[in-house]
């Protein structure tokens, strides 16, 4: 499996406060942008795999929101993650 308990921790220890502290907004966006990034191979191969699809758009809108919500709350938390996981161009 490519997303396994100790990946998870180091994006955690990487982006949130610590890898216990699984539901902060930093940790939650950057562990979705690495499910989307995973993803996105996948479909790279796999061109006809609708599912994956539909979850792909779901887990794009789900970080979305939580990308909102940063932004409303602290523009310099979200300028920060924006830039260091480089979701925009």
């Amino acid at each position: 499996m490519y997303l396994t308990k100790e990946v998870k921790g180091e994006i955690f220890k990487k982006h949130g406060k610590s890898e216990k502290d699984t539901g902060s907004t930093e940790g939650q966006i950057a562990l979705f942008t690495h499910r989307i990034n995973h993803l996105t191979e996948h479909l790279k191969k796999n061109r006809k795999d609708f599912n994956t699809e539909r979850s792909l758009v779901k887990m794009v809108g789900k970080r979305r929101s939580l990308l909102d919500y940063l932004k409303r709350k602290d523009i310099e938390r979200y300028r920060a993650i924006i830039k260091e996981l480089g979701i925009r161009k």
